[in-house]
């Protein structure tokens, strides 16, 4: 019997057609597998360095070089660890020079650190004080250096002499390349800000106040003045003082993770430490205060995903941090 050619083209084309299907997803498997998007490429970070925009008289003379997760450790050996740990990608390097005064030059590291989250982290833990430059979502200024995050990048520029306004001008000549506008992480608007101190607001990605039972969260300091000296006694007058204290947040995958996580600091506290009596009622039944060889008086809830607490605080002040830091959690 010979068989119809139309419908035999017709089976011809449908195998073709399931072998192309076959080797597409092999193909979609291997680059998934080696971890190759197929989404749009990624920025050149190059692409993100000053170029004919330099300040008058300024060259580049190092670079640019692109390190990544494999060959960081050749650029920032010491450091290297702390931006893994916060989730880095790759970075790129470069040099600018003045060619007037050859020992006058200003470095500059761009590092994608995969999200803002841990762009925010990273120059969490740099900022030394509160000198914002006006730059990207937050940033960190002095005459010799300008740390700044926009979106999923940290950016860090150093010159060896002082460089105030030559330092500014590159640093907005980045922020402008940076088409990464996410916003700032949203957990850093939860905290009061009475008595806020500014700047001091951090993200740890593991390890939060040196526990790993905290896993990854935020701390704040604030500060506080209270007198010191007994008032009992004429000769010893007393003095204002300003106190530093801490408000915490760790981030849990789940409520019971999280309830899991206050059952082990309280065991933790009862051996290190003491628990004392006294929890107000509006923090829940299985809220505690304690006494934390490191932190002081300390006071620790658990609301849905999130373990907060209040170490330090003088009085009852850390109570009403406390409460209000609470509503503040959704």
């Amino acid at each position: 019997m010979v068989e119809d050619q139309p419908q035999k083209d017709g089976l011809q084309k449908q195998t073709m057609h399931r072998k192309s299907l076959i080797i597409l997803s092999l193909w979609i498997g291997i680059f998934t597998c080696s971890g190759v998007s197929l989404s749009a490429p990624a920025t050149d970070l190059r692409t993100l360095l000053p170029n004919r925009d330099l300040p008058a008289g300024w060259t580049p003379v190092g670079g640019p070089r692109v390190y990544s997760k494999k060959t960081l450790f050749e650029h920032i050996d010491g450091q290297a660890i702390l931006y893994l740990m916060y989730g880095f990608q790759r970075s790129v390097f470069a040099i600018f020079q003045n060619g007037k005064n050859p020992e006058n030059q200003i470095e500059v590291d761009i590092y994608d650190m995969g999200n803002v989250l841990h762009a925010f982290g990273v120059f969490s833990r740099f900022r030394n004080d509160d000198r914002p430059g006006g730059i990207g979502l937050d940033s960190y200024l002095d005459d010799r250096s300008i740390l700044f995050y926009k979106g999923k990048y940290f950016v860090m520029l150093y010159a060896t002499e002082t460089n105030a306004s030559n330092l500014k001008q590159l640093a907005m000549t980045i922020s402008a390349k940076i088409v990464d506008f996410s916003p700032p992480p949203k957990e850093i608007h939860l905290f009061p800000k009475d008595g806020l101190k500014t700047g001091s607001i951090q993200y740890f990605p593991e390890g939060l106040l040196g526990h790993d039972f905290l896993g990854r969260g935020f701390q704040a300091s604030y500060v506080d003045t209270v007198e010191t000296g007994d008032k009992n006694k004429v000769e010893d007058t007393p003095r204002a003082q300003n106190q530093e204290s801490r408000l915490f947040l760790a981030i849990f995958k789940s409520p019971k993770a999280a309830k899991d996580a206050l059952t082990t600091y309280k065991n933790y506290i009862s051996q290190k430490g003491k628990i004392l009596p006294g929890t107000p009622a509006t923090f829940g039944p299985d809220a505690w205060k304690g006494e934390d060889p490191y932190q002081g008086q300390l006071i620790v809830l658990q609301k849905g995903l999130h373990l907060m607490g209040a170490g330090g605080f003088p009085d009852k002040r850390g109570e009403l941090y406390l409460d209000t830091f609470m509503k503040n959690v959704r």
